[in-house]
């Protein structure tokens, strides 16, 4: 045995320590010595000493060494260095007998394809087929071949055609998998969200192979920032991936297929049910699986159930489906499917799809079917047998949001992180364990806490003793375009103030929101004057308000300082989620506009007047929102420069978007629609497709509580219920229906849900309506009309009042509501029905006066009871009328005093009926029209050109 040659590195303090050289067998120690100290002096400072170390050294403590923390090469062009893999089997084998998967991957591009085998010594042969493929279509050469030592790799046959071919080998070391980690690291990834999809539908594990073929079609469309934020499939084929061609749909749920034969009989189904298994693989089509006989099919006529999945426990086909199924690891192949984080190289990797089952799975896209769908469909898959089977018996899935594994295994880049956002069935992160995988997000992070520090709302202190701090959460929403598209991604830190207690940390509590009869009120008036409107956004507003109190917080998720993490921040200024921030900022706001000579409006304390000269400026505030609008351009200019010295602000220009409303301002007017919000309540429901009805709610439907009905989905009728309460911002002809389905939100039935059906499909066909104001010459008069209808209610006999108001001819202000007293007549329950309306109407004339300056006239409000209007009067009818509690004599003393005027209206011009009943087709679409709501696509306004500097001076 030679010399083995020990290297010495000299420390400061005189020491040493020594590391074993790779150098053996050294027949001229002097020369060799000399060489080295050549070497390394550019270095350090080394020598080299001469010793002797025994056999029982390397027997007794020989370890493995380090694999590299990083990528030493990447490939600079397509098809350069092919990463390949083969493992399995896997247990149980697909409908077709398929038992491994052929990984390969692109090391340039990311992109990936997978082939399902049924023997390993398959793999020689499909490669064959891959490279004439993927030559064909990219024009260039696969030149190297990067593989593990599996037996299917090294045959003398198949190094032969690579060397026929010019292709390189690049061989790992026996169970080393971690020198292959880009697809070895892709072999897990594709398995984990292979698991995650088929548990989340129970599916059988027979469909593996069906799901492998989702998965790579997914993982190929996933930014990666290995490729600076590009997509494999881009990288790849030069252009970006479209969607648009098909819906991708949740693979498993249940599909209604139609049934395409010439002879059907009148009684016969016109539709089966099948399983949804993505879309066909070179066909603009939809794939599809008999779960009774396992046969597939394609179809383009397909309705899906996202809700709904097949009952494999009570089908036979899953017989030899139960369990988990097994991979099986073959340690001379090394696969590299072992999970040690040590032992692995770490690297998110890609994957595309699966044709069929023996096919190259690729790309489904249409544009490029021609080019990536390479092998004929499997005969047993081709056609739906004729067979009838017994209805299967569907259930309800659940759609769990699991929080996605920080994959961090392989000694590679973590550079693919994206694919764990497909485990998540929102786009927006739910905690910051998901948040962190996404580079927008981790920006939107830094930028809040940036703000923070800017505005100096904390300091980093030692924890009291007997306090306790209160926790952080980060939430992160999506800001979107008109059109749905990213605007801006927004982290917020936010305190968890529900643990805070009254008296310890916070006092009083006070949010500044302005009230939607009061912004419509404001849009009128601008409408009428031919001002414009502008939308202001204060940055993290509640940062700005002042704290009273003493409270601590935790250091923020991520944004731990290592160095002391045992303090705690003590805020100065208020955080998003504490009981008393929205009051700290209204006081900051409220100081901040007194100083600039804005005087706030008694009546609500969210607007604001000032007077500039012979000109008005008028805001409106919602929280950190602010409303603009006045009759000059230069003044609402000069406000927001003044804002902007005092606030970090966003100027948003013209009012567009509010609150979920759709502002669209022309010269004649203003229109106000809820289009894509209504567009998104069919589609969460479900009922896009569905047939459109003329009316929301049947004639003389009176809806009981029908406790002996059964129970439905008491969840997805309190949704439905809430985004219908929304929608009534712009659409009063939904009031009625929507406030009686209201009434049964505790416990809902059959004869409820068919009801909300029912307003669904009146939805279905009026997305398009709105309100419409106009341009009018002089402030326009406020008109009110009031109705009750007796007795409605079958549970206990009360009635339901309404009533809406007019500024001019478009509606500000309406409510239906049932009356919180029985009345025993028509006259008690209008009566009862007028003395609300005479409140609101009060409201209303008092806040337009603040606004405009000037007196209006006394309020309006039409009955079509004359038995009402004279009790209003005088009191008259004592025997019919003297229990009616003294709170709704309110409307007589107004009238006593002058303040409203009450006059009778013809029934068939009441405009409050639609309130207070369901009507017939006929007359519905009559008084709808009457109470303002039109098909703004016949609303023909001129759009307003853009000048800026135009003086818009109150006529």
């Amino acid at each position: 045995m030679g010399d083995i040659i020990p290297v010495v590195e000299k420390s400061k303090g005189g020491g040493s320590s020594s590391i074993q050289c790779p150098m053996l067998n050294s027949s001229n120690y002097t020369v060799l010595a000399i060489r080295m100290k050549s070497c390394l002096r550019v270095h350090k400072a080394w020598e080299v000493i001469e010793t002797e170390t025994t056999d029982v050294d390397k027997l007794g403590k020989q370890t493995r060494q380090v694999f590299p923390q990083a990528t030493t090469y990447r490939a600079i062009k397509r098809l350069e260095l092919i990463h390949g893999d083969l493992f399995g089997p896997i247990t149980p084998s697909t409908s077709a007998g398929n038992r491994y998967i052929f990984v390969l991957i692109d090391d340039f591009s990311r992109y990936m394809w997978t082939i399902l085998l049924k023997e390993k010594s398959d793999a020689s042969c499909k490669f064959k087929v891959f490279k004439n493929m993927v030559e064909k279509e990219t024009e260039e050469k696969i030149l190297t071949f990067r593989t593990d030592r599996g037996g299917e790799f090294v045959s003398a046959e198949f190094n032969s055609f690579c060397e026929e071919f010019g292709i390189k080998r690049h061989l790992t070391a026996p169970y080393s998998p971690q020198q292959n980690g880009v697809v070895e690291r892709r072999n897990r990834t594709m398995m984990e969200m292979t698991r995650s999809m088929m548990k989340h539908m129970h599916l059988p594990n027979y469909l593996w192979g069906e799901t492998i073929r989702l998965t790579t079609y997914l993982l190929n469309r996933v930014v990666t920032r290995a490729l600076k934020d590009m997509t494999p499939y881009e990288c790849f084929r030069g252009k970006k991936p479209s969607m648009d061609h098909i819906r991708i749909m949740i693979f498993g749920c249940i599909a209604y297929a139609k049934v395409d034969k010439p002879h059907l009989r009148k009684l016969d189904d016109r539709s089966r049910i099948l399983i949804h298994l993505g879309t066909e693989p070179g066909s603009k089509a939809y794939r599809l699986m008999d779960p009774q006989n396992r046969k597939v099919t394609v179809s383009r006529d397909v309705v899906f159930d996202e809700t709904k999945g097949w009952d494999w426990k009570h089908s036979d086909s899953t017989k030899d489906g139960d369990g988990s199924f097994i991979i099986t690891i073959n340690e001379s192949g090394n696969h590299g499917l072992q999970e040690d984080p040590k032992e692995t190289e770490q690297n998110v990797a890609e994957n595309e799809t699966e044709q069929d089952e023996e096919n190259i799975l690729s790309d489904e896209s249409k544009e490029d079917s021609e080019n990536e769908t390479t092998h004929e469909q499997e005969q047993e898959h081709d056609v739906i047998e004729p067979v009838n089977p017994a209805p299967p018996i569907l259930r309800r899935t659940e759609r769990q949001i699991n929080k996605p594994k920080y994959l961090e295994d392989y000694v590679l880049l973590a550079e693919e992180e994206g694919e764990t956002l497909l485990l998540c069935l929102n786009n927006e992160p739910k905690n910051f364990a998901e948040a962190k995988t996404s580079k927008e997000w981790i920006l939107a992070c830094e930028e809040e806490i940036n703000s923070i520090e800017k505005f100096k709302v904390w300091d980093l202190v030692d924890l009291p003793l007997g306090v306790k701090p209160i926790g952080l959460k980060w939430v992160f929403k999506l800001k979107r375009n008109l059109d749905g598209s990213i605007n801006k991604y927004k982290a917020r830190l936010v305190a968890k103030g529900y643990v805070q207690q009254y008296g310890v940390d916070f006092e009083e509590v006070f949010a500044l929101v302005a009230r939607i009869e009061t912004i419509r009120l404001l849009i009128k008036l601008a409408a009428s004057h031919g001002w414009e409107i502008h939308h202001l956004d204060v940055k993290t507003a509640f940062l700005h308000g002042e704290l009273k109190e003493n409270v601590y917080v935790y250091q923020p998720e991520g944004f731990e300082r290592e160095e002391s993490r045992n303090r705690v921040y003590k805020l100065n200024k208020a955080l998003y989620g504490l009981r008393q921030a929205p009051r700290a900022w209204n006081n900051k706001l409220n100081h901040i506009l007194l100083e600039l000579q804005f005087v706030k409006c008694s009546k609500e304390p969210t607007v604001y007047r000032r007077e500039v000269k012979e000109h008005v400026l008028i805001i409106a505030v919602y929280v950190d929102d602010i409303f603009v609008t006045g009759t000059s351009l230069d003044i609402i200019n000069e406000f927001k420069t003044e804002m902007s010295l005092r606030f970090d602000m966003s100027d948003l220009g013209k009012l567009s978007y509010y609150l979920g409303i759709e502002v669209i301002q022309h010269v004649e007017g203003i229109t106000l629609n809820q289009t894509r919000y209504a567009l998104k309540i069919l589609e969460e429901a479900r009922m896009k497709d569905c047939n459109m009805v003329h009316t929301p709610m049947e004639t003389g439907l009176k809806l009981s509580k029908c406790e002996n009905e059964k129970e439905v989905d008491a969840t997805i009728f309190r949704k439905n219920v809430g985004c219908f309460r929304y929608l009534l911002h712009t659409r009063p002809d939904l009031s009625y229906c929507v406030g009686i389905l209201s009434r049964y939100m505790q416990s809902p039935r059959e004869t409820h849900a068919v009801a909300m059906k029912q307003c669904l499909r009146y939805l279905k066909g009026t997305t398009t309506l709105g309100l419409v104001y106009n341009r009018c010459e002089s402030i326009p008069k406020i008109v009110g009309y009031s109705d009750s209808s007796h007795n409605v209610d079958p549970d206990d006999g009360r009635s339901t009042a309404g009533y809406v108001f007019y500024l001019g001819e478009s509606p500000i202000s309406w409510r239906s509501q049932k009356q919180e007293t029985v009345a025993m007549s028509s006259c008690e329950a209008e009566f009862m029905g007028g003395t609300e309306a005479a409140k609101q109407a009060i409201w209303l004339q008092d806040i337009l006066s603040e606004i405009t300056g000037n007196v209006c006239e006394k309020v309006m409000i039409k009955i079509d009871n004359r038995s009402a209007i004279a009790l209003t009067r005088n009191p008259v009818f004592h025997g019919r009328s003297k229990h009616i509690h003294r709170r709704y004599q309110f409307i007589r003393e107004c009238v006593e005093n002058g303040l409203i005027e009450v006059e009778h209206v013809p029934g068939n011009e009441q405009r409050a009926d639609i309130l207070t009943k369901a009507l017939g087709r006929i007359k519905f679409k009559e008084i709808r029209d009457l109470i303002g709501v039109q098909d703004l696509k016949n609303v023909e306004f001129k759009l307003k050109e853009e000048i800026v500097g135009l003086s818009l001076i109150k006529p």
